[in-house]
């Protein structure tokens, strides 16, 4: 098997993390738990750095000023600091002169240009950082920097989550091991084009900012912007990843994208099963589309539609929910050309009703609803519009009583 051909491969938490990159989480007293809630990470000189940041138009002011300076500096970035507790968003100019202050000062204890450092915050909106709490702190997060410490960076930008998310995976590109960190947070106000959700990826290989740029849309097209949980886009939603290191020859670039590929959309499950009071991750695939683009769109509005994701609670094989859906979502298609599966169960062949044993359906999405976390606990619906050759995937979660009730008690 050559190596362009040879499968990536995880490493056990905590073991290893790219090369040249450190992470550090701390409790800096931002949240009244007393967890962790301050992350710091920092690259190599030279790093390059590309970003993608919330659609919607009212954005807290550490997305504007990111974004500014991942331009400016043509995505020469060293580090991200990032706070959980408060989304420090449409608190005027108090937000950001709470960014510049916390940027300039992590600047100076790292040594670097204040122009070289991004930030991201995450939390309830319209409360500004407990700055002084943050800046108090700072040196203590820099003299956390480890190279081991993903864990405590994975903890420290948690909000809601129930479970931190991160992933590290390797494998050998001309003789030299590679390797690619990612971590998130997301629970809540999760749609395609992202939302509430912080993503980070760091990669130890040498990629132009040009090509960077491209793989990582790429990723984030197949991963981040095909998941869903609730419908509600954020005002502080980011993905930035950061490679540095020696380059590879060209040819095994598609190598690389494969690697972000597989961290990208493993984070993105795992922000979509993680959705507030969900019991299991929705997977949706279609297949037989004109183009990926309309396969994702398609899929995607099956995720997010509410009617489709309270069957999936109730465990109710309410198939019209779920092909009204596909009908809402904009992508011409003939229904008598869809063949239709719950699980294994097909329920339409070329448009008609299917026989098939209701109690086995029933019985499948119950078993999904009370599965092994992110193993057993995948219910796939898959539609085959037989209408071309391509196919895409979204991802989303059941909609629960308790959803309702921790979004109405969210900030009481």
């Amino acid at each position: 098997m050559s190596q362009l051909q040879t499968n990536w491969s995880f490493v056990s938490d905590g073991e290893e993390t790219p090369d040249g990159f450190s992470f550090a989480g701390i409790a800096a007293g931002l949240k009244d738990s007393k967890k962790k809630d301050l992350a710091l990470i920092l690259a190599p000189e030279d790093s390059i750095c590309s970003g993608l940041f919330t659609q919607s138009i009212v954005r807290a002011s550490c997305i504007d000023i990111s974004e500014q300076r991942i331009k400016k500096s043509s995505g020469l970035i060293r580090a991200i600091l990032i706070n959980s507790g408060q989304a420090n968003a449409c608190t005027g100019d108090f937000g950001i002169q709470h960014t510049l202050i916390a940027t300039k000062e992590i600047s100076k204890l790292l040594g670097i240009n204040e122009e070289e450092v991004l930030m991201c915050s995450t939390g309830v909106i319209g409360i500004p950082i407990q700055i002084k709490n943050l800046i108090d702190n700072l040196p203590n997060l820099v003299k956390e920097l480890k190279t081991n410490s993903l864990q405590n960076a994975a903890e420290a930008i948690l909000t809601t989550d129930l479970v931190d998310k991160k992933i590290t995976i390797e494998t050998l590109i001309e003789g030299r091991k590679v390797k690619i960190s990612g971590f998130a947070k997301g629970s809540g106000m999760i749609y395609p084009n992202m939302a509430t959700m912080l993503a980070f990826l760091t990669c130890d290989v040498g990629v132009d900012k040009e090509e960077w740029d491209k793989m990582i849309a790429i990723a984030v097209k197949k991963s981040f912007n095909a998941i869903s949980v609730d419908g509600e886009t954020s005002t502080n939603d980011a993905f930035i990843g950061i490679n540095s290191g020696k380059k590879v020859d060209k040819k095994f670039l598609s190598k690389i994208q494969s690697g972000i590929d597989m961290v990208c959309q493993s984070l993105a499950k795992s922000i979509a099963r993680d959705g507030e009071g969900a019991n299991c991750l929705l997977e949706v695939l279609v297949e037989g589309a004109k183009n990926n683009s309309n396969a994702i769109k398609m899929a995607k509005s099956i995720c997010n539609s509410s009617l489709v994701k309270t069957a999936i609670h109730g465990c109710d094989p309410n198939w019209g929910r779920i092909i009204s859906a596909a009908g809402n979502s904009g992508i011409k298609f003939k229904l008598n050309q869809v063949d239709l599966y719950i699980g294994n169960h097909q329920i339409l062949e070329k448009g008609k009703l299917n026989q098939y044993d209701s109690q086995k359906v029933i019985d499948y999405m119950k078993s999904r609803m009370n599965g092994k976390y992110l193993i057993e606990d995948i219910l796939r619906i898959s539609i085959n519009l037989n209408s071309g050759q391509s196919r895409g995937t979204a991802w989303g979660c059941d909609l629960s009583k308790k959803y309702v009730a921790i979004n109405s008690e969210y900030t009481t």
